[in-house]
């Protein structure tokens, strides 16, 4: 081995040295982090990413309000730029191979690879209450820091479904003046969440959501009103919901692990820069951060992007004292 020049250990043509599991902020981040130290990476996604719906990106510094979908197609670009590779499939199953994992894919191909990096988001599984799936991402929402600023002083209506949804109407209430909560469910507000909201000057409506009213306005679904169980009709330009978060964390518990469960949902559990407790596998994105926007997405794929290239540094040293020592 000579000094100054990096280390080359002689493996098979289609052992990838990083296999990354979803193509979205966090999986892409990783690849170009990883493809930027000449890392042979490949990400497989399945092209549903989760903000699909919305019109823009927001608090993306430099590419504020961009398309998400464009966001996206630029990453893969960049990815591919530096060497890396992206494919559009679906990993069905995970598994380890002794000191590697194999991956198989829904096309029937299988991919090997030293280290594993799980990207995979999760699924906004939403209430049940007829228009909010039609409206998602547009006139229906949840993240006041997403699209808060493009409903700034609308009539906004917060459907209270679980007990974040005081939480959420106090939000938006910076946002407008006009801002009302249905306790759509029976229990979704503690007392205290009642007083919060009657001195931020919102008012509380006991009774259920029938459905949102939906228009056409250029062949585009916008928000018309919230229709009530007893009849009544409130008039709104946006409704404010809060999802039930799905962590797509079936591979992991394939792997071998157990989603952490926390107030908001399972989550992944990981410890300093996306490691998790299976050895040789990191997680990234929504699937361990359930409030993660785009950015912080971004920051936890590059994170573990570095820590997983720091980690095969160290392994191709001691193999190659291994190979130096064994001639």
């Amino acid at each position: 081995m000579t000094a100054g020049r990096r280390l080359w250990v002689a493996r098979p043509a289609d052992l990838h040295d990083v296999a990354i599991i979803g193509g979205g902020s966090a999986g892409l981040s990783a690849a170009t982090t990883l493809a930027r130290s000449l890392r042979s990476v490949v990400v497989i996604d399945g092209g549903e990413p989760r903000n699909a719906p919305a019109d823009g990106a927001h608090n993306v510094l430099g590419q504020e309000g961009i398309s998400p979908l464009e966001l996206l197609a630029r990453g893969r670009d960049e990815v591919r730029g530096y060497g890396g590779e992206v494919r559009s499939d679906t990993v069905v199953d995970a598994r380890r191979d002794g000191d590697r994992f194999a991956l198989t894919l829904a096309s029937g191909g299988t991919v090997r690879a030293r280290r594993l990096l799980l990207a995979t988001g999760l699924v906004d599984e939403l209430p049940d209450i007829p228009g909010v799936a039609e409206l998602w991402g547009h006139d229906a929402l949840h993240c006041p820091y997403c699209h808060g600023y493009e409903a700034r002083g609308s009539r906004i209506v917060v459907l209270a479904t679980s007990p974040m949804s005081a939480h959420q109407a106090l939000l938006f209430a910076q946002l407008s003046d006009d801002v009302t909560l249905v306790a759509h469910a029976a229990d979704a507000l503690a007392e205290q969440d009642r007083a919060n909201l009657a001195a931020a000057g919102v008012p509380v409506i006991d009774t259920s959501a029938e459905r949102l009213r939906v228009r056409d306005e250029g062949g585009s679904a916008r928000l018309d009103g919230v229709e009530l169980a007893d009849g009544t009709v409130l008039k709104a330009d946006a409704v404010v919901v809060a999802p039930r978060f799905v962590v797509r964390g079936d591979l992991y518990e394939r792997l071998g692990g157990t989603l952490a469960q926390t107030p908001m949902g399972g989550v992944i559990e990981t410890g300093l820069m996306g490691a998790t407790a299976i050895p040789g596998v990191w997680a990234a994105g929504n699937n361990t951060t359930l409030n993660a926007v785009v950015t912080v997405a971004m920051g936890e794929g590059v994170s573990a992007g570095a820590a997983i290239n720091a980690d095969l540094v160290m392994a191709d040293l001691l193999l190659g004292k291994t190979v130096e020592h064994s001639r």
